[in-house]
Parts: structure tokens; C-alpha cells; sequence
């Protein structure tokens, strides 16, 4: 049994530095990892991409519990190794960063919760910093930020070492709710469940749900019908618009443009008022469902009511850019260059802002998307200025798509007709969030899930983000961490 028509190749655990250096070469780029328990038996499998238009290669190791590293290969698949350590009770050996990453150093579970017996329990232990490189020096500082930090942001505990304005070296502590959503979703009903994939990430509700719907969909055969697939795009991409006016509102706020961070919040207000009249839910929630939609929705007119906020938000954008004091403080900070980008797996506009030509919704198309004409804005610099420009294309093109999937609308079902199938499916499904990829790996028997797998593109993007902080100023730390649109909910998971 498959994922979606991935090529499989099964390996031995011995022979996977060599095929992942094989595939390092031939230019493919490694996804994701995540382990499995079938019949008792461990399964380690590697999603990776061949190209364009090209099925996905899926790597798969049964029966090891103790695999070689491959961080020093792919070294994007470092936190992978450490999550199936910490969550699965997995051993990797010649990690270059044998460190708790999911359960903090100082604390331990009565059993792994994603193990062989998949353990529960209370976490046990007390508060310990994290394993940092040591920075020596007469004059050099540390700085421990949260977890609780001021105004309304997430969880999470940044460590800083600097000397005067220069950080030498940044640590992000996250996880500190991680909600253990993957274990959450085994034993429920596959076609119920979606009310889970919506609340991972709030401000991520239809493309975490749509990549589930269509893992579920791909692996119990379903066709979706042409309008529920249109329906999905403008959800989508309504999706993205407010999330990229909620990025530009919280950039100008770091670089204190009071108006210029006030107007981008309300141009997000006025996309989350037309998404409550449109669907009745302000972050699209209840509508998405296996098959289709829940109900029809009449977005024919959508185009018209879009004009307003699609002139506001050019004009928006326009000024912004026309904003030296604002230009200036992005210019040259964080710079990610396209080959750490690469390698450590950046993703989405961050990836595209490095030069990284890459969008799951042309690369690898689904929903409506084969059928709209939409650019991919890509720019070489990997700066703060550089991930702006490449949102604000991005929000340029998410209000054309709107237009487009709006008029290409006709008459029909808006859900599709299925019987539950008996015995055991897996599917994969994948969408292009706001901020990068976004994939669901599933597993079914009898119409329940047996195993989840959630990668999230902030999982891939905190990752990365570090990389760009050390050798940076603290003043330029706020603006470098919001040009990058992190969320900590859908890390944490």
C-alpha cells in the first residue's frame, strides 16, 4: 500500500547515507521524515522531491529502530531525527545535535507518546537551559527572553548571547505547548476529523484542513467536483490575503510606522469581515469537509466585492515601499542565502525571497489550480526587504486568483458521494500555505486514522530563521523576525 503514487524505495538503514547523498547530487530536495508503527513494526520513512511535475520519492526503513543520521547530509532532517527521538523513541546515531528538542532538557515522559506502546503521561523533571555552544569572552552577555514575553505573542524562549548590540550566538526554545496533535488524531474517524487539521495553526485553518481533506480523498480514491475545487482555491487564497496583511501590519510595527502598522491590521480586519459574510466564520472554519465542501457557497460576486480592498491594499503597499525609514531598517537585514536556504529547508516566501523557485501550487498543482494563471514572485538578496517584496507580490496575486476562481465558477455539486472503504489506505496531501509547504501523511483502517504525520512550514522555518540572527544587531532582531512570518502554534503542534 502507497502514498498517492509516490515512487517507493525501500532501503536498509545501512544503505541510507549513501542513497541520500545520491539524491543531495541529483539536485532533489528532501521534505520531510516521520516514523510509523505498522503490525508492530517500525517504519522510518523520507518524503522527497524529484522536481516538477514529478511524482514525490519516498524513502522507507522497516524494521530499524536505530538508523544513522542523515543531518549531516540533509541537514534539514536534524529536527526530524530529534522529534522521532524525543516523541517516537527512536535512536539516530552521529546526530551533530543529540539534544531534547520536543521535551526539554530537565524533563522526561513515562513513555515515548508516539512509541511502540504509544505512552501517555505527565512530564516529569525540572527547568534546565538549553545545550548551547559556549561563548567566552571578558564582555560577552546572556539574555534569556520568555517564555512568556510581552504584548500578545506566542510561547516560546529565546537565548541571546552578544556583546553590546551584536548577538554572537541566538537559541530558540520552542514546544512549551506542543499539543501532541498527531497522537490526538489516532482513533478518530477519517471524514470527522478535519475539525482537528483546522486548529493546528488558527491563522492556518483551510490550508491545514485542505491538505488533510485531500490526503483522506487521495487515499480513499475521491473525486472532488469542479466547483468545490474552485470554492477551495478562493478559501485559500483568502486565507493567504489576510494573513499576508497581518504580516505587513506587524513588519511596520517593528520598524514603528504607528499608521503604517495600524492600516495593515485593518486592511487584515476587512479580509477576515468579507470572509465571515462570504462562508460565516471570520478564519473559514466548518466548510471544508472529505469530498468536497460542507455547503455551497455564492462567491460568484466576489470579484466586486474584493475592488475596494484590492485598491486599498495596492495604494498600502505602495506607500510602504515609498517609506525610506522603513526601507532602510529592511535592507541588508537577515540575510539567508539560497544555499543555506536549501539545506536547512527554508520554505514558502522565505525560501522564494533566497532565490528558491519553488510553490506546491504550480510544482506540484491540486485543487483548482491547473486551471488559473498565477505568478510566483522570486528575488536573489535573502533579506528582510527581500521576503517583503516577495510577500507583497504574493498578496497581489492571492487578490488576481480570487478574481479568477470567482468567475470561472459554474453550477454543481459542491461535494462528492463515497463509501467508506474497509481494510488499510494511506494517503499524502499537500497545499502551499501562507507561509510555504504544508504536508499531511495519513494512514486508515476501517475508516479510522492509525497515524498522522503534520509538516509544517514554520516547523521548517524557525529551523532557519536562527541562521540569519547570529552576526546581526539586537535592534534589527524584532524586524528580522517578523519579515520571516513565523508562527509558533504551527511549529509546536
Amino acid at each position: 500500500m502507497r502514498y498517492n503514487d509516490c515512487a517507493l524505495r525501500p532501503l536498509r538503514a545501512t544503505d541510507l547515507p549513501a542513497v541520500a547523498q545520491d539524491c543531495v547530487t541529483a539536485g532533489m530536495r528532501f521534505q520531510m521524515a516521520w516514523h510509523d508503527w505498522e503490525e508492530g513494526q517500525c517504519v522510518v520513512r523520507y518524503l522527497v522531491s524529484q522536481g516538477n511535475r514529478v511524482p514525490f520519492l519516498l524513502l522507507e526503513v522497516r524494521g530499524e529502530e536505530t538508523l544513522p543520521s542523515l543531518a549531516a547530509i540533509v541537514p534539514l532532517l536534524g529536527w526530524y531525527e530529534r522529534e522521532m527521538r524525543d516523541l517516537g523513541g527512536l535512536t539516530f546515531t552521529g546526530h551533530p545535535e543529540p539534544f531534547p528538542l520536543v521535551i526539554h532538557e530537565g524533563f522526561s515522559l513515562p513513555l515515548p507518546p508516539l512509541g511502540r506502546e504509544g505512552g501517555k503521561g505527565r512530564l516529569s523533571g525540572e527547568y534546565m537551559p538549553p545545550t548551547m555552544p559556549e561563548v567566552q569572552g571578558d564582555q560577552v552577555q546572556n539574555l534569556y527572553w520568555g517564555p512568556i514575553r510581552a504584548d500578545v505573542v506566542e510561547t516560546g524562549e529565546f537565548h541571546y548571547s552578544y556583546i553590546g548590540e551584536a548577538i554572537l550566538h541566538y537559541h530558540p526554545r520552542l514546544f512549551f505547548k506542543h499539543r501532541g496533535l498527531e497522537a490526538r488524531f489516532v482513533g478518530q474517524q477519517a471524514d470527522a476529523a478535519v475539525f482537528l487539521a483546522e486548529r493546528v495553526s488558527g491563522v492556518g485553518s483551510v490550508c491545514h484542513a485542505l491538505a488533510y481533506c485531500q490526503a483522506v480523498e487521495t487515499a480513499w480514491g475521491i473525486e472532488v467536483p469542479a466547483r468545490a475545487q474552485l470554492l477551495r482555491v478562493i478559501l485559500a487564497e483568502l486565507e493567504r490575503l489576510y494573513n499576508h496583511f497581518h504580516y505587513f501590519g506587524l513588519l511596520a510595527k517593528t520598524t514603528t510606522l504607528k499608521v503604517g502598522s495600524a492600516t495593515g491590521f485593518l486592511l487584515e480586519e476587512r479580509v477576515k469581515q468579507l470572509a465571515a459574510q462570504l462562508t460565516g466564520s471570520r478564519f473559514l472554519r466548518s466548510l471544508l469537509s472529505v469530498g468536497g465542501l460542507r455547503r455551497d457557497l455564492q462567491a460568484e460576486h466576489l470579484a466586486s466585492a474584493l475592488e475596494n480592498i484590492s485598491d486599498e491594499g495596492d495604494a498600502y503597499l505602495t506607500r510602504l515601499h515609498q517609506t525610506a525609514s522603513h526601507l532602510d531598517r529592511l535592507m541588508g537585514t537577515g540575510i539567508l542565502s539560497k544555499e543555506v536556504a536549501f539545506d536547512q529547508g527554508a520554505t514558502g516566501p522565505v525560501a522564494r525571497a533566497s532565490g528558491l523557485d519553488r510553490d506546491l501550487r504550480r510544482d506540484h498543482p491540486y485543487a483548482a489550480y491547473p486551471h488559473l494563471r498565477f505568478d510566483v514572485p522570486v528575488r536573489a538578496k535573502g533579506d528582510a526587504m527581500a521576503r517583503s517584496e516577495v510577500r507583497a507580490e504574493s498578496l497581489r496575486e492571492a487578490i488576481a486568483l480570487l478574481m479568477q476562481a470567482s468567475g470561472h465558477l459554474k453550477a454543481g455539486p459542491v461535494r462528492a458521494e463515497y463509501i467508506v472503504p474497509r481494510g488499510q489506505q494511506k494517503g499524502l496531501g499537500w497545499t502551499e500555505s501562507p507561509r510555504g509547504s504544508l504536508y499531511y501523511a495519513v494512514r486508515i483502517r476501517d475508516g479510522r486514522l492509525e497515524r498522522v504525520k503534520i509538516k509544517s512550514p514554520s516547523f521548517s522555518n524557525w529551523r532557519v530563521f536562527p541562521l540569519t540572527a547570529h552576526g546581526t544587531n539586537m535592534m534589527d532582531y524584532a524586524i528580522n523576525e517578523a519579515s520571516f512570518g513565523l508562527t509558533i502554534a504551527g511549529c509546536d503542534r
